[in-house]
């Protein structure tokens, strides 16, 4: 299964997931989401996946933040997906998601969920014979 990434050029995180899927032969697609943003469409398909929802999805680093904190807690949901939609910038990156999965930011424990089950397995077999 191809894991979607969608990153920015400066993020030092992405540029780290974006390896770390090279060094463990994981498909995947790049998209800058500055050069080409997120839909509405998209931006709610991720947010369904999400577990935190706009939580999860809004960078609270971004500059931008700081200008729309205190009027996005009165926003509707379809007026905070239009403004991620037009100020990409606001969304935390990288976003890795496939068909059912998603993870915001890079964490390396937590990545591991888009390897195949069959390599993860190979690993945690060697981890134990590590272990004894």
């Amino acid at each position: 299964m191809t894991v979607n990434l969608l990153t920015t050029p400066s993020c030092t995180s992405c540029r780290k997931a974006k390896q770390w899927l090279i060094d463990h032969e994981v498909d995947f697609v790049e998209r800058n989401i500055f050069a080409k943003p997120l839909s509405e469409v998209e931006l709610k398909q991720i947010l369904m996946l999400s577990e935190g929802g706009t939580d999860d999805v809004i960078s609270t680093r971004s500059f931008l933040y700081d200008q729309y904190k205190s009027k996005m807690s009165s926003m509707t949901i379809s007026q905070v997906i239009s403004l991620l939609a037009t100020h990409p910038e606001l969304i935390r990156r990288p976003i890795l998601v496939d068909a059912k999965r998603i993870e915001f930011g890079f964490n390396e424990d937590e990545i591991r969920c888009f390897m195949p089950r069959s390599t993860r397995k190979c690993e945690l077999e060697k981890m134990v014979k590590k272990a004894l």
